[in-house]
Parts: C-alpha cells; structure tokens; sequence
C-alpha cells in the first residue's frame, strides 16, 4: 500500500514529464538542462522549451556518472569515458586499453575526471597517473581542498595526490567492503557506504574512525546538505540526517529522523542554497523537507502500482529551481518550482 499525503501542500502538478524510454540510474542539470542517465547507452537531454534530445553515448551499459554543471562525465562497460555537452556534443575523454568495465568515475573542482576499472585508478591529470588498489574500486570522491582523490575499496579508503608521484597514498583501514565515498565540503570528515546497512567515516585531521549504523537497508544514496550542515541518507523507511556541524561530527549524536513512510528511502537529493531535501521513496514518492520544521511538499504522488516504481535519481539545479527524478520504470520529470 502506497503512502497517503492528501492533505499536504503538492507541487506535483508543476511536473513537465519527460519520456525516458528505460530505467533512468542518474539525473544532473547542466546549466537549466536535465541530463536524465539510462541504464543502457543513452542519455535524455530536457532543456526548458524544448522536445527532449535522446543522445547514444556509449555501446552498452551506463555503469555510472557524475556532473559538474558544465558537462556530464559517464562510463560504462564498453571500456570508455564520455563526456557529455548540454547541446548533446559528445566526445570520449578516456578509454580502458584492456577494454575493461570502467565503473566509477569523478570530476576534481578543477575540471581534472579520474576513472577506475578493476583494481586500478586513472587521473587525466597534467599527467596521467594511474594507481593500483589491493581490491577492486569501490567509488571516487575529490577533495575540494588540495589536489587529492579518496578511493574506496575493499577494507578502506586510499587517499591518493596524483600530481605528486613521490608522495605514498595513504591507507585509512576498516574491514569491509566500501561501495562508495564522500567528502564533507570542508573536508574535515570522509564516509563511506558499507556492504552491511551502515556508513563508516573519519575525522580527517585525528584519523579517527566513526561508524554510523542502524538501518533497515543498505545506503545507496547520501549527499550534504547546503554548507555540509548534514549529512542526508537513504536506506530506512524516513530521511536520516547526520550532523556535522562540530568538530566531533555525528558521533556520540543521534540523528535527526523525518518524512516516515511505509517505504523505505531509496533516492535523495539536497537543494543546493537552502535546508531543503528532496526525498524518493520505493513506491515512486517524492517530497521536498525543510530541515528546520520537517515540513513536507509533496512533488511527486506514489505510483498507482508500486512494483519498479522506485526514485532512482534526484538532481537539482544550481539556482535551486527545477528538480529533476527519474524511476526504475523510466519515468521522468523536471519540477518548475519558482
């Protein structure tokens, strides 16, 4: 039984939909440009005013990809790095020689994208590098200070300077296989999704460890908060937001819990001015949470059958106007909230 919110404010009728035509596993915005990501070789190109563009950009699966409000970085498994231009331009910025799946990949502030496929990770940098992990790559994450790369990987994170060679990457150990990573803004705290349902993290400066558990399922969606406030989590059936605002961050806290559901979170999305998060729920819900009161909008009904109506992507748009979803069924919208 899908969740019931007839009484709250709804923007759902605000929503321009957009034929994905397949399962959508990524949203971005370049520019005012919704950039919905398919589970095989294309991309959906919504710019405001016009038909949808629907843009082949690799030969196979889109195993993962990430934005900078520029331009979309991909990879897949056909061995290749795309990028990806808000006019549809297209053009390979790297390339496995094995021809390996490349899975993961990240771009740096600077513009800089590195890569993984298998147990190895490459930067574009001024000049490529290349680094060998002891397990396969579990995600990649830059630091907004300092020329730096955190990879995850089985039983911890490799911190990594490309750019210095003689520099040895340092090792931040904790048993367990971590399937992705990120970086708080001011680059005081490191977490990661565990293969169980809980997070790991450092305090940078001390190298202390911090675990973070309790849910009901596996994290597979997080991000912070505008300022790096909190951190916002999938994997239980409400939002769950860490604090981070101290200099011992979450532990010896409890988090903050809002938008219970009878279906678990699986999709979130922070706004990238004000405390407001968008959440995406199993059944195809989606609502927007102030942080401060836990006041809900509702932006996008449940579906009507449940069964692969799950959020698989949020994104926001850098002014915080449009919001951006797609679905494991391939539907997708874009939210004109001004």
């Amino acid at each position: 039984m899908s969740d019931i919110r007839g009484d709250i404010v709804s923007v759902a009728d605000r929503t321009r939909p957009v034929a994905a035509g397949g399962a959508v596993i990524a949203a971005h915005f370049l520019g005012d440009t919704a950039v919905f990501v398919l589970g095989e070789e294309a991309v959906v190109l919504a710019a405001p005013e016009r038909n949808p563009q629907h843009v082949t950009i690799h030969g196979g699966a889109i195993l993962e990809a990430t934005a900078d409000g520029k331009r979309l970085i991909s990879c897949g498994d056909d061995g290749k790095v795309v990028e990806t231009l808000s006019d549809g331009t297209t053009r390979t910025a790297g390339s496995d020689a094995k021809r390996r799946w490349i899975d993961h990949v990240a771009i740096a502030p600077d513009g800089t994208v590195a890569w993984s496929a298998g147990k190895t990770a490459y930067v574009a940098a001024t000049e490529p590098r290349e680094l060998e992990l002891p397990s396969t790559v579990g995600g990649l994450a830059f630091m907004t200070k300092g020329f730096r790369l955190a990879i995850a990987h089985y039983n911890g994170v490799t911190l990594w300077f490309p750019n210095a060679p003689q520099a040895k990457p340092e090792l931040l150990e904790w048993k367990g296989s971590h399937l992705a990573v990120t970086v708080s803004p001011d680059c005081r705290f490191l977490i990661t999704a565990m293969q169980e349902p809980m997070l790991h993290g450092w305090r940078l400066p001390e190298r202390q460890n911090m675990r973070m558990s309790g849910y009901a399922a596996r994290v597979t969606s997080f991000g912070w908060t505008a300022g790096g406030r909190f951190l916002a989590t999938s994997g239980a059936n409400q939002l769950i937001l860490w604090p981070f605002q101290s200099r011992e961050g979450p532990m010896g806290k409890q988090p903050t819990m809002l938008a219970p559901s009878e279906h678990r979170v699986v999709a979130v999305g922070c706004h990238p001015r004000e405390d407001v998060i968008a959440v995406g729920y199993q059944d195809g819900m989606i609502l927007l949470v102030r942080l401060a009161d836990g006041a809900e909008i509702l932006a996008k009904r449940p579906a009507e059958d449940p069964t692969d109506a799950q959020v698989t992507a949020l994104a926001w748009s850098a002014n915080g106007r449009y919001l951006g979803f797609g679905t494991e069924a391939g539907q997708a919208g874009i939210i004109d909230l001004a």
